[in-house]
């Protein structure tokens, strides 16, 4: 089954979630641009960590294997990922316990709400019918703010 539609639409809400501070009407913005390019931003060998709240998620990508963590999982579920470059992000599409597990990642300022953090991605997940909303970073594009808030 083809989920690139419903990434794309994982891509729209990150633009417009609460952590992307600007997006709408800016020359980036999918549709807004006359660059066909694909988002080449996080490099395939680039490992990409990811933190969100409310429930609380997180992990990190390294490579084509995704490690998914939940408070009730700490060391995680590795999850075989298909990766793309979209206009202004990237999309992680995969399968958790059975179900799509859909990320998008953007280039955004995003603050986690819970420390003094300011992160360089807004991250989007799609899982188990819930959308949720968190931050990213990675070695090359690092997070600013205290090392353990």
């Amino acid at each position: 089954m083809n989920r690139i539609p419903a990434l794309l639409g994982l891509a729209l809400l990150s633009m417009l979630g609460a952590c992307h501070s600007g997006g709408a009407g800016h020359a980036e913005v999918p549709g807004d641009s006359s660059s066909r390019e694909p988002f080449r931003g996080i490099a395939a060998d680039e490992a990409l960590r990811f933190t969100g709240t409310e429930p609380f998620w997180g992990g990190q990508l390294q490579g084509g294997r995704l490690t998914y963590t939940t408070p009730g999982n700490p060391a995680g579920v590795e999850i075989a990922i298909q990766r793309f470059g979209g206009r202004n992000g990237m999309g992680l599409s995969g399968t958790l316990d059975g179900k799509p597990f859909d990320m998008t990642v953007t280039p955004g300022t995003c603050n986690d709400g819970m420390s003094d953090r300011s992160y360089p991605f807004v991250a989007t997940l799609r899982v188990a019918g819930e959308t949720r909303e968190g931050c990213a970073w990675s070695d090359a594009h690092p997070f600013s703010g205290p090392e353990h808030p």
